[in-house]
């Protein structure tokens, strides 16, 4: 009977954390550039002394969904979306440095180019990119951000900059809790981006199908039902067992 009632535990368990992944995403439904977190249960036997015959259900972190999000076309130069495959380098809060598709990118007072979080965008060299005055800017689809001088003609426009943008499989990396994405520690640089990667002009939303998660949800929602009806069975059942060995 533990037998049955361990294993209904540890299945209650691991759906409430798929629960928790689900909520994550459909919260991120609207999120520019959000990449959809993905999760399972697998089976892994208990470990320690006695047989090998009990197998407990337990939760996976898989990593996140590559699947390209909605783009939209606003017009704001400063909007990029980018091909599958390639990221965005930021500064994170420590210094350090992360990855994310979020194109929709502002300026500060001081012509810092930043995230619409607040985190400064990386130059080819990796240093944070500012932008001089200008009446006008591009961003190339390599990344290149041409300006024009405040107060100079069309046809002074000149080279400000470069985006960095690296191309890395999605699986090689890892969110963070602050949503960016890392590469393992002590892994090389990855490789800048090569040939028009970058689309101006253009945002990409959140990869999530909302209506996939709410389907998701309340199948989730049904399995812990079921769940916790073992739970309450085997607890009867061992009560009536009790009862029954008391009356002796």
């Amino acid at each position: 009977m533990d037998k049955s009632l361990y294993i209904a535990m540890t299945g209650a368990s691991a759906t409430l954390r798929g629960q928790a992944t689900v909520a994550h995403n459909l919260a991120n439904a609207d999120t520019t550039g959000f990449q959809a977190s993905l999760a399972g249960t697998v089976a892994v036997p208990v470990q320690g002394p006695g047989l090998a015959s009990r197998v407990a259900t337990s939760q996976r972190d898989l990593g996140v969904s590559d699947a390209a999000g909605t783009r939209t076309t606003t017009g704001n130069p400063l909007d990029v979306a980018l091909a599958p495959g390639h990221w965005l380098a930021v500064q994170d809060a420590n210094g350090g440095v992360a990855y994310t598709r979020a194109g929709d990118l502002q300026l500060t007072p001081n012509g810092l180019l930043t995230t619409a979080s607040g985190l400064p965008v990386l130059d080819a060299g990796g240093a944070p990119l500012a932008l001089p005055p200008f009446d006008a800017v591009e961003i190339g689809g390599d990344g290149t951000i041409s300006v024009v001088p405040q107060g100079q003609p069309m046809a002074t426009m000149a080279e400000a900059g470069r985006l960095q943008v690296v191309a890395v499989d999605t699986r090689a990396m890892s969110r963070g809790d602050d949503g960016l994405m890392r590469l393992p520690a002590g892994a090389p640089p990855p490789p800048p981006a090569a040939g028009s990667v970058v689309a101006s002009g253009v945002r990409e939303g959140s990869n999530v199908d909302a209506t996939g998660m709410l389907v998701s949800m309340i199948e989730l929602a049904r399995q812990f039902e079921m769940q916790v009806r073992v739970l309450q069975s085997g607890d009867e059942t061992a009560r009536m067992a009790n009862t029954l060995l008391s009356s002796r």
